[in-house]
Formats: structure tokens, sequence, C-alpha cells
């Protein structure tokens, strides 16, 4: 039976049904993204955006006739479709930051031995767009290029955190607070703990508190269009990091950080 437009506006329940569609699935991209070189299972989804099975199993039926979602019937893991890949490229020639920020990255790297990150941020997530090795032989490599995480689960999105008001911060951690532990030793007491001890020195700092024997040093990228949605950091095995080197390390960045904002701003 077909509805009036008034009809439509009085009873505006199917659109909130709609919105609450997109959310799903958006919600199931963004975990298949986390996890898209090794693959997720239908279980592990569903546990990790809070739907039933069968509301996920459904939702990723649309997905993958969309090309959004791919399926590997033999191990039954799912992935980031061909539509995923290509709305990807399409997007990329408006957010040239990785190819700005590539020399700068590679310089930091040569310079201080050790790996660098560049991470954006993506609503209560950061994900990993670039990295450069340096050359000293133990390197850390904790974060693959494409990992979405909890913001503050990496020291470049423990960066980013620092540059949002306490009310939003809050929020951001209790809607983390079921994945934080999922990565070593972290918890919403740890994660805490590191905004606190950050704000206070003015960069953001991950020594030892997620991973034993792993330290490192994290920045936001300021820019002329409000609050930053980018980070340096740099990562290395603890024993590396003298308090000195730490705020060498922190100052480099901190330079590094104002002369891509600088180019991003286009000033």
């Amino acid at each position: 039976m077909l509805r009036s437009r008034s009809q439509a506006v009085a009873n505006p329940q199917g659109s909130r049904d709609g919105t609450q569609s997109i959310a799903r699935a958006v919600s199931l991209l963004k975990e298949i993204a986390a996890h898209n070189f090794t693959g997720s299972r239908l279980v592990d989804l569903a546990a990790h955006t809070d739907l039933k099975a069968a509301t996920a199993h459904r939702i990723l039926a649309s997905l993958i006739r969309e090309g959004l979602v791919m399926h590997r019937r033999g191990t039954r893991q799912y992935f980031l479709g061909p539509l995923a890949y290509e709305l990807g490229l399409a997007s990329s020639m408006h957010f040239n930051l990785k190819e700005m920020s590539a020399p700068m990255l590679r310089r930091l790297a040569r310079t201080t031995g050790d790996t660098v990150f560049l991470t954006v941020r993506s609503g209560a997530d950061s994900v990993v767009i670039d990295r450069a090795e340096g050359g000293y032989p133990i390197k850390v490599l904790t974060q693959e290029i494409g990992a979405r995480r909890p913001l503050g689960s990496t020291v470049g999105g423990l960066a980013l955190l620092l540059e949002l008001d306490d009310q939003e911060v809050e929020q951001i951690v209790a809607a983390n607070a079921p994945r934080l532990t999922r990565y070593g030793h972290l918890s919403v007491e740890v994660l805490r703990r590191m905004i606190d001890r950050s704000r206070s020195l003015g960069y953001g700092l991950n020594e030892n508190d997620i991973f034993e024997g792993v330290t490192g040093v994290g920045v936001a990228i300021p820019h002329g269009f409000g609050r930053p949605s980018a980070a340096l950091s740099i990562i290395a095995i603890s024993p590396r990091w003298t308090p000195e080197r730490r705020e060498e390390v922190a100052r480099l960045l901190r330079v590094s950080a104002q002369q891509l904002g600088r180019v991003l701003s286009g000033t």
C-alpha cells in the first residue's frame, strides 16, 4: 500500500530504521577494515559490533552484493571488497596527506633510526596510513598500514586524543572501553593514566604501558582548519629511550608536525 508524503513525514520510523541500518553497516565495515589482512569471521564481527549473528549476516550479504565486502568461502573469512578499494581511490585525490608527508617520514626515520608512523583519526578510531623504517636493527612494527585501532591504543591516536576536550575524550574512551583490553596491558584506567601524563608532558607518551619493552612518542599535526586529525609518532624498543632522547625526539616531531601543518594549511 502506497503512503502519501504527509503520512511518511508523520511516521518517520522508516527513516530511523534506515539510519540504524547505515550505522550498523558502517560498524561492520570498520571492523573488517581493522583485520583486513587476516580476515574476520562472522562470529567475531557480530561480537565486536554488538549485533546478533543473523543481523550481521544479513547486512554482510547486502554489502557483498554491492561489492563493499568479499567472503572467502573456504575459510569463511570476510574482507573488504573491490568497491571499497575503488571508493578509496576516488577519495584519495582530496586526501594527499600521505604523499605530502612521505619525505618527512623518511627524514625522521633516517635521523632517529627508528620507525615513524603517520596516523589519522577516523571517528573514535585511528588508522595508520604510512610508516617509514629507520636503520636501527631492532624495529618495532606493531602497527600495520591500514589497521584500525581505538583512539589511544597507539601513541599517534593518544596524541590526537590530547587535542580534544574532556567531555569528548570521556565519550570516546567509554565507547572504546570493550575493545581496549585486546591490546596488551591496555584498559580504561591505563589509558586515562597515559592521557594525564601526556597532557603534563605536552606530547603523547606510551612508555611500556601497552606492551612491555615498547615505548613511543607522538604529536598531532596542526592545521588551519580546526582540530588536528593526523599525528606523527616514533616507536622503538624501550632501552633506546633515555629521558634526554625522548625530549629530543619529541622536539623533532613537533618541528616536523609544524612544517607539515603549514603545508596542509597552504601557508
